[in-house]
């Protein structure tokens, strides 16, 4: 059966204005919206059109998180995916333990191809991606903004520094999304329900071999300065006097 595996995170909604706790010890997440990191959204968009399009027959979505990242595995079920794993901890996974973890479900499911958002927003790491792709051994196209299967080769269109630039990949391979790609679907109620009996099988890093472990530790959080006033100014001289008072010229 020709699968794609998506890998999706539960992440503090776009939306929502980030709070750091008072203690400065992380992110007040306690009442906060959350959803799927919108990349992997993106990414799952990709996955479902390429099978309407009759070139893959399944799609899987992936989450390693704590019980509560089912929401966001029926959300994505709403929105079409066949099937959905729940990789279940407590604890923060590590980008390179997320690519094991992943990489265990490649060996199980045979997908032809893995589609991932480029990052998440909550750390913005984006390395999950290329260490899949260096642990299977299999080509990657990152930041991908459009793509086309041809067989058993993946042309992808990625956003680069100076511009866009074209590549193609054999089969399988990882592919990381970026914003441009699509832009995904509304799920509408009945597709919400319908979503309840699709199945959700819940494992833990242990029951495919993996063992996490802390390699990066936070010490303290601190929210961005707050922007300083602005000066109106009424011509060139005010504005030279201004920047020689801050030392600026």
């Amino acid at each position: 059966m020709k699968r794609i595996l998506v890998g999706i995170k539960r992440v503090v909604d776009y939306n929502v204005r980030v709070r750091v706790k008072p203690d400065g010890s992380g992110v007040a997440t306690e009442g906060a919206k959350m959803s799927i990191n919108p990349f992997d959204e993106i990414a799952l968009e990709e996955a479902l059109r390429i099978k309407e399009r009759g070139e893959a027959q399944e799609v899987v979505v992936v989450s390693i998180g704590t019980a509560d990242a089912q929401a966001q595995l029926r959300t994505a079920l709403a929105m079409g995916a066949d099937r959905a794993i729940l990789v279940q901890s407590e604890s923060a996974v590590e980008p390179l333990d997320a690519a094991r973890v992943l990489l265990k479900l490649i060996e199980r499911e045979q997908p032809f191809a893995v589609l991932l958002g480029k990052q998440a927003i909550d750390d913005d790491n984006n390395q999950t991606g290329q260490m899949l792709a260096a642990l299977w051994d299999r080509p990657q196209a990152t930041f991908a903004s459009r793509i086309e299967l041809t067989g058993d080769v993946a042309r992808v269109t990625r956003e680069v520094d100076a511009g866009l630039e074209t590549i193609e990949v054999d089969l399988p391979a990882v592919l990381t999304v970026d914003l441009r790609l699509n832009e995904p679907r509304y799920v509408k109620l009945p597709d919400i329900m319908k979503a309840k009996k699709k199945p959700l099988d819940t494992l833990t890093p242990a029951d495919l071999g993996v063992s996490p472990r802390q390699r990066v530790r936070s010490t303290r959080y601190d929210a961005p300065a707050a922007r300083q006033k602005g000066l109106v100014l009424k011509d060139v001289t005010e504005l030279v006097a201004a920047l020689k008072n801050r030392g600026l010229v």
